[in-house]
C-alpha cells in the first residue's frame, strides 16, 4: 500500500516492576503535560504519527513495542486527569515509554488517519466507526497483531474513560506481558492484588 510514510521514507509477568505502591513510595513526578492547539494535552513521548495505524502498529512491533491509540477531545476532564494523575506517576509514564508507540487521536478532529482495514477517515468519523464514545479512551493494540486487517483484529485491550493508576497501569501489563491470552483482566488484578498481599504491600488503588 503507497502511504505518506511510504512516501517520505522512498524521498528520504506479574512481578512488582509495574506494582503501583503507595504514594510515598513514588518518586518526583513528571512533570505537566503542554495542552496543544487543538486543546488536547500533549506529552513529549507521544509518537510523531502519520496516521496510518496499520504502519504505526507494524513500526512498533519491528522494534519490539505495542502500539497505544489514545482517544481525547477538548475540555475533557477526565483526559486532564489522565495527563494530571496518572501521567505524573513515574512509573506509569517509564513503562508506557518502554513498551508503547503512542498515537493520539481526537474524538471530534478533522485529521484524516488511514485505518487498519485501509479506509481513510476523519477522526470523528473513526470514532464512530470504532464505538469509541467516551473520552479518554485508551486502545491497546499488541505489537504481535501487525498485519492485522481491521481495527477488530488489531486491538487487544480496551478501556473506556478514565481509569485510576492502578488499574491503568495493570492493563498496560496486561497486554505486554499477554496474560491476556490466558485470562481475563478481573482475574488477573485479583491475582496481582494477592501477590502484592503476600509481599507485604497495600498498593495505591484509589
Amino acid at each position: 500500500m503507497l502511504t505518506r510514510r511510504n512516501l517520505l521514507k522512498n524521498g528520504a509477568g506479574l512481578g512488582l516492576a509495574g506494582a503501583i505502591l503507595p504514594a510515598a513510595a513514588w518518586g518526583a513526578d513528571t512533570g505537566e503535560a503542554v495542552l496543544g492547539d487543538d486543546g488536547l494535552h500533549k506529552q513529549p513521548w507521544f509518537t510523531d504519527s502519520f496516521l496510518e495505524l496499520g504502519d504505526d502498529l507494524s513500526t512498533a512491533a519491528q522494534n519490539g513495542r505495542n502500539l497505544m491509540i489514545l482517544w481525547e477531545q477538548r475540555g475533557c476532564p477526565y483526559c486532564r486527569e489522565l495527563h494530571q494523575v496518572n501521567f505524573r506517576r513515574r512509573e506509569i509514564v517509564e513503562y508506557i515509554t518502554a513498551h508503547f508507540d503512542v498515537v493520539q487521536l481526537d474524538m471530534f478532529g478533522a485529521r484524516e488517519v488511514l485505518d487498519f482495514d485501509g479506509e481513510a477517515l476523519e477522526e470523528r468519523d473513526l470514532a464512530e466507526k470504532w464505538f469509541v464514545n467516551f473520552t479518554p479512551t485508551t486502545i491497546l493494540c499488541d505489537g504481535a497483531n501487525a498485519g492485522a486487517a481491521d481495527m477488530r483484529r488489531a486491538e487487544t485491550f480496551r478501556m473506556p474513560g478514565y481509569l485510576k493508576p492502578f488499574h491503568y497501569l495493570s492493563s498496560l501489563e496486561y497486554v505486554v506481558t499477554q496474560d491476556y491470552q490466558n485470562q481475563r483482566f478481573q482475574r488477573y488484578l485479583q491475582d496481582k492484588f494477592d501477590h502484592l498481599r503476600q509481599q507485604g504491600i497495600d498498593p495505591d488503588v484509589w
